[in-house]
């Protein structure tokens, strides 16, 4: 292909990921379960039917491949060398994806009508949403700094073909989730975050379902946690004792100081016990790069983020950490502090 898989890969914290939510609902207006990561509030009637689906938020944004290219059937097969795509046959008529100049935008056409444009356009799938065939497709710049938005494509009964974008804070949608009568939107949350939940049926268009909150473990503590099983030093937010002491720490800078650890692999151990990881902001590593460090055994955090001057911030001051995770975040960040 034109463009490598990896270019197409997730790290934004913008950028829809693998994870999607698991929702029990209750009936009688009662309230949702909550579950890791994720707890659900204010959302009135929101029944969500996704087992096939649905999963819960236990681990950090993670690579993904290219949005798959269009095929015969319900499910879109591998794009071709050349990135070009088969026609898509719907409701009586042809989903198109055509591309004029060899670097330009790519056009998506229902029998010659455009309905949306972009650099990158791909088919997803064919759903049925409310009795209603639905085709969904990725529309997006392309590359990692934002995900693709969801373009939602339907034919009402005795009417013309009708479509509409979702997408949130204008950078690509939140990872979708089909039930039998509606699309759920459903954000990947950092520590820190609150951000609504969308759905959308052909009925009612698209809407709110309610707020989402970060979230993390209920009962979990220090004793639970296990750096072995972290793809991201994040995913130790999800430990609720790690989760209210960086909250204490951090305060209103929580979610920026998890955002500069997004891009970043697995941890290290310090002699004395402590586990470390450092990372940086999705396409601007080298600015506000981070640095935590967790205790387990003395129950302490450590958290450091390069400011504009390039010195780093850091909770608590530099100056009470211990020597060896002092050491770690002067071999993590390039500098002595």
């Amino acid at each position: 292909m034109t463009r490598s898989l990896l270019e197409r890969f997730i790290v934004s914290r913008k950028r829809r990921t693998a994870l999607s939510l698991c929702f029990n609902a209750i009936p009688d207006g009662k309230p949702f379960h909550t579950f890791p990561g994720i707890a659900l509030a204010g959302v009135c009637g929101l029944a969500l039917l996704l087992a096939p689906t649905a999963f819960a938020q236990t681990q950090t944004p993670a690579a993904q491949p290219a949005p798959a290219t269009a095929g015969t059937g319900n499910n879109a097969a591998d794009a071709a060398d050349d990135d070009s795509q088969a026609p898509v046959p719907f409701e009586g008529g042809q989903l198109t994806i055509t591309q004029k100049e060899q670097f330009g935008e790519k056009v998506l056409a229902y029998d010659g009508q455009q309905l949306a444009s972009n650099y990158d356009v791909f088919f997803d799938k064919i759903v049925e949403v409310g009795g209603v065939k639905v085709a969904l497709f990725d529309v997006g710049d392309g590359g990692n700094q934002c995900g693709p938005a969801t373009v939602i494509v339907w034919k009402p009964e005795g009417g013309t073909i009708q479509s509409t974008k979702v997408e949130q804070d204008e950078c690509g949608a939140p990872p979708s989730a089909v039930s039998d009568n509606a699309i759920y939107f459903v954000p990947y949350l950092l520590p820190g975050e609150e951000r609504p939940a969308l759905q959308w049926s052909p009925t009612d268009g698209l809407t709110t379902s309610g707020n989402l909150t970060y979230m993390p473990e209920p009962g979990t503590d220090w004793k639970d946690i296990n750096p072995e099983k972290y793809q991201n030093i994040i995913d130790a937010f999800h430990n609720e004792a790690i989760y209210k002491l960086a909250e204490t720490l951090l305060g209103k800078d929580m979610t920026d100081m998890a955002t500069s650890l997004l891009v970043g692999g697995g941890t290290e151990k310090t002699a004395s016990g402590a586990f470390y990881a450092s990372g940086c902001v999705p396409h601007a590593c080298g600015g506000n790069d981070g640095f935590m460090a967790v205790d387990p055994a003395k129950h302490k955090l450590y958290f450091a983020r390069r400011g504009d001057n390039g010195e780093p911030n850091a909770w608590p001051a530099v100056a009470t950490w211990p020597a060896d995770v002092k050491e770690a975040l002067d071999k993590a960040l390039g500098s002595a502090n």
